[in-house]
This record gives C-alpha cells, structure tokens and sequence, in this order.
C-alpha cells in the first residue's frame, strides 16, 4: 500500500474527529473561566482511564511516559483551585499494540491542535491562566510527533484494523464524555 498507516488512520477517523471538534464547541466552553475548568475536568476524568490503559496495552513506558498529559490537567486545576474530578468514563478494551497506538493517536493529536486552544485561552483570560495541558510539548512537540507516527507507520498490517477501531472509539468516548458526561 502506498498510504501510510498514518495517513490511513487519519483518514478512518476523519468522521468521528470532526464530530467531536463539532459538538464539543471549544470556544464557547472556554469563553468563561468557569466553562474551561470544568473543560479542564472533564479531560482529566478522560486522561485518567484513557493514559493507564495505553500504558499498559504499549509496555513500552520510554515511549508512552513523555506522552502522559494527566500530571499538567492536575496542575491546571490545582492552579483554578478545583479538585480534580472523581468520575471517569470507562476504561477502554484496548487489542494490543495496534489499538493502543489507535487511542493514542487522538491524544497526541489533541496535544498538537490544543496549542491554539491554549493561545485562544491566554487572550480570553489574561496572563497566568494555568495553562499546562493545552501548552503543547515546546520543542520536544515535534520529535514526539515524528517519533509517534514512526511508531504507527511501522506497526505490523495486521494491526491496522485494531488501530483503526480503537482511533474512531476514542473520538466517540471523548466526544461523548466531553460534551455529555456519558462514559
């Protein structure tokens, strides 16, 4: 095949991605500081399941661990003062390396996108808005993102089916989760 198993991915997702970006309307829940902790909650109630569940499904923690987002939602928080939330939707059923590299797909794709909800934040509220998880990884960004997608491109064929059902069941969780609270 000639399209990578990222671009193939990118494209299996594209519905569900856009459906999320769709219902979820980031502008208007961040417009109020109130409406982006409790954004900032819900992710983290999201992160909580979601980063475990990679982890292990991967047992690769020198690539996965700079990935993990769930410590900066905590400092957000705590920099809001809010606690961070005892809900979480359910785990998820991840098939082995392929549908743990699909799931992460959506999160480290979301690092990438969430710099211009970072920046649209900063303006809205002003200078010392906690702005940890949506600040993107500086310059380790880039080579995360290379090495990720290296990661992806070079899993076995017969992996792809698993990416590719657990990159579009992560969109549905995490746009279900988000904007409705149902796990």
């Amino acid at each position: 095949m000639s399209d990578s198993l990222h671009a193939r991915l990118r494209h299996a997702t594209a519905e569900a991605h856009a459906a999320l970006e769709r219902d979820l309307d980031w502008e208007a829940r961040v417009a109020t500081l109130s409406g982006y902790r409790d954004l900032l909650a819900r992710l983290h109630g999201f992160h909580a399941v979601y980063e475990p569940a990679i982890g292990a499904a991967l047992a690769d923690a020198a690539f996965f661990d700079p990935r993990r987002r769930l410590a900066f939602l905590d400092a957000d928080l705590a920099g809001l003062s809010a606690a961070a939330p005892a809900s979480s939707p359910a785990p998820p059923r991840l098939d082995g390396a392929g549908g743990a590299l699909g799931a992460l797909y959506v999160l480290e794709g979301s690092t990438l996108g969430g710099t211009v909800i970072g920046r649209h934040v900063a303006r809205l509220h002003g200078e010392g808005v906690p702005l940890a998880y949506y600040s993107g990884r500086g310059r380790a960004a880039g080579p995360l993102w290379r090495a990720f997608r290296e990661r992806l491109d070079g899993l076995p064929e017969a992996q792809a089916a698993s990416a590719f059902t657990a990159g579009i069941a992560t969109f549905e969780a995490m746009r279900r989760w988000l904007v409705s609270g149902e796990g």
